[in-house]
């Protein structure tokens, strides 16, 4: 039976990517193992089946992989944040610093409902930069975020400063390795 340790391992370490002294965690070890993949989507459903959460809102694109299911379970809409130009019609759209430059991500203004209270999904929660626009484009919209979800968390780089006052729920933290 899995668990967090189970999780843990499957959790891919490649270290200097993408540039020298980063190491990355690979989520991919997680999708190709469907009892981790279950374990995640397991895990999201108890932590977040009495939220009262009327939408998820996933990050492309590997939030796309955790919030699809979760929705589907919960019976919930999936809403989906792209980056810029990826989707048709009329967007909200919001800027964010990176670490060499800038990003923007949109959202289908049809998607988002005035009052709808969002959980906002991602792979991997590093400094919430990402998640932090996402909440800017369902807050264009009129909704609110009242959660994050990562299945990695990487607490040094400071994200819960960045998204408080939300909760941020992660699976797993890995510090300073």
């Amino acid at each position: 039976m899995m668990n967090l340790e189970m999780l843990d391992k499957a959790v891919r370490r490649v270290p200097d990517f993408p540039k020298p002294g980063i190491l990355f965690y690979d989520i991919t070890g997680v999708l190709v193992n469907p009892e981790a993949l279950k374990f995640c989507i397991d895990q999201m459903v108890e932590k977040f089946k009495d939220s009262k959460v009327d939408a998820v809102a996933a990050v492309e694109s590997r939030g796309f992989i955790f919030a699809a299911p979760f929705a589907e379970r919960l019976g919930i809409p999936l809403v989906l944040i792209r980056k810029k130009g990826k989707l048709p019609g009329d967007t909200y759209e919001c800027s964010y610093a990176l670490e060499y430059g800038t990003a923007t991500v949109e959202v289908h203004k049809s998607d988002v409902k005035a009052g709808q209270k969002f959980l906002v999904v991602d792979d991997l929660i590093a400094t919430g930069g990402t998640l932090a626009a996402a909440k800017n484009l369902i807050e264009q919209g009129g909704g609110e975020v009242t959660d994050f979800f990562g299945v990695i968390g990487l607490p040094d780089l400071n994200y819960q400063s960045v998204l408080a006052p939300c909760k941020v729920t992660t699976l797993i933290n890995y510090h300073g390795e």
